[in-house]
């Protein structure tokens, strides 16, 4: 599945695989995003810091991942540890444990999912709206270069439409929930080639996380480690 997510504009659409462009949509902004970085007020804008904590808890749901290493034993604990930091909101924490820290990140929430969707993944919340949409971007200092990782919490008003989603969206070439833009971390376009994919479904909402490595040579097993870990982060 390829993704392209680009500068501060939007618009979308498929690519040579299973998927396609993808940029980022206007929307509201989040309350507050990480500590130590820049509180986000309700008229829009990014969150460009340090380290993230969020609240909340999370659960289970699918997973892409090519080829590439496997984890090896010191990077399963350590992936392990870090999902228990992430359920607990301490996402600074989580990404820490994994040997990278957070360059930057961008943060937005808005109430109408159709308009960041495309595909199958459109036509399902056309027929079942959600009832909000988050959306972060974090970019990581690793070992081996910088890895981005897009996460989306999308939230039902029904535990079973929240399956159901997470059916649709899970399948390759079905579409799915634009990344936000990589222009609002002052990055340029970058492919996603959802080789690094993991999705959760907890009670109402369903979680979305994918990753990329943007700069030099980061090990498939550590980029497939951060989307397992991101989607254990809760709705903020």
């Amino acid at each position: 599945m390829n993704r392209r997510i680009g500068g501060p504009g939007g618009g979308s659409d498929k690519g040579s695989r299973m998927s396609g462009v993808v940029t980022a949509a206007c929307v509201m902004a989040l309350g507050t995003a990480a500590a130590g970085g820049v509180t986000l007020g309700g008229g829009g804008g990014a969150v460009l810091s340090g380290t993230g904590t969020l609240g909340g808890t999370g659960v289970t749901g699918g997973s892409g991942s090519s080829g590439g290493s496997s984890l090896s034993g010191s990077l399963r604990v350590r992936t392990n540890q870090a999902k228990g930091s992430a359920r607990r909101g301490d996402a600074g924490d989580a990404w820490k444990r994994l040997g990278t820290r957070v360059r930057r990140q961008a943060a937005r929430r808005e109430s109408d999912c159709v308009g960041a969707a495309f595909g199958q993944v459109r036509t399902f919340l056309l027929h079942t709206p959600c009832r909000s949409l988050d959306r972060m971007l974090f970019a990581l200092d690793g070992v081996g270069g910088t890895i981005l990782v897009s996460v989306a919490w999308v939230e039902f008003s029904e535990r079973g439409s929240a399956r159901e989603f997470t059916g649709v969206i899970d399948v390759h070439g079905s579409g799915d929930i634009r990344p936000l833009g990589a222009g609002l971390l002052d990055m340029a376009d970058v492919s996603f080639s959802a080789d690094h994919y993991r999705s959760r479904s907890l009670g109402t909402t369903v979680t979305i996380a994918e990753t990329e490595a943007v700069g030099g040579r980061v090990d498939a097993a550590l980029l497939q480690a951060a989307a397992d870990v991101a989607a254990e982060l809760p709705r903020p």
